[in-house]
């Protein structure tokens, strides 16, 4: 999908609709289409917990009402040249703020205060609050103005529910033993088991074999669990 002229994938599957860790969070998202004042937030919580999803759906949702957006990951190069469109936007998504490097710093306060400034919707995610961060103190101070979210880490009944929206989207039905199985062998970390799924999805689709747990164990030799 492509973001006024931006070549960053964005997971389709990721959307408000089947964000399901915090209602609040949610609701308050929500509110962002719906009113005229822009709104800043900052969203903090460990690998898995559904930043990620709920910055690419806010985008995902723009794009879909005709609005321009942005998601961008703090982990990889910053585009400089953001800031001659910037008043363009209506929301901008910053993921993995905690992974930005030294030299993008500067480039990511200066674009969080032209959007800021421009009356943009801004969203951004990092792993803990702001003040304990290992960031410029600049963008400490201006995250912590912020209206700050915590997400918790899911447990495993909302962890299914999360999967089992994605697996739907593809037309994939999955029995519930699978994902306990994956959960004791694999990991709970929500990301590392969509993409294990993913995986498993496309050895399924190139042996024409259902996804059961002798079909996971195999295929991640796991023979002995």
């Amino acid at each position: 999908m492509n973001q006024l002229g931006l070549p960053i994938s964005l997971n389709s599957s990721m959307l408000l609709e089947n964000f399901v860790a915090n209602e609040e969070l949610l609701r308050l998202i929500n509110q962002l289409f719906l009113n005229q004042k822009s709104s800043e937030l900052y969203i903090y919580g460990a690998s898995g917990s559904g930043k990620t999803h709920v910055l690419q759906g806010a985008v995902l949702k723009s794009l879909a009402d005709d609005k321009n957006a942005l998601y961008i990951d703090c982990s990889d190069s910053l585009p400089e040249h953001l800031v001659e469109f910037i008043d363009q936007i209506s929301l901008i998504s910053f993921d993995n703020v905690h992974l930005i490097a030294k030299e993008n710093e500067e480039i990511f306060f200066d674009l969080f205060n032209r959007a800021r400034q421009s009356k943009v919707n801004i969203l951004v995610s990092g792993d803990s609050l702001p003040v304990e961060l290992r960031v410029m103190k600049d963008i400490k101070t201006r995250l912590s103005l912020t209206a700050v979210f915590k997400l918790e880490e899911l447990n495993d009944e909302l962890t299914v529910m999360v999967i089992d929206s994605q697996m739907i989207e593809r037309n994939l039905k999955i029995d519930s033993k699978v994902y306990k199985y994956l959960f004791k062998n694999v990991s709970r970390d929500l990301k590392l088991l969509l993409s294990t799924l993913d995986d498993l999805d496309k050895a399924s689709l190139q042996s024409k074999k259902p996804i059961s747990i002798p079909f996971v164990r195999e295929f991640l030799n796991l023979n002995n669990q």
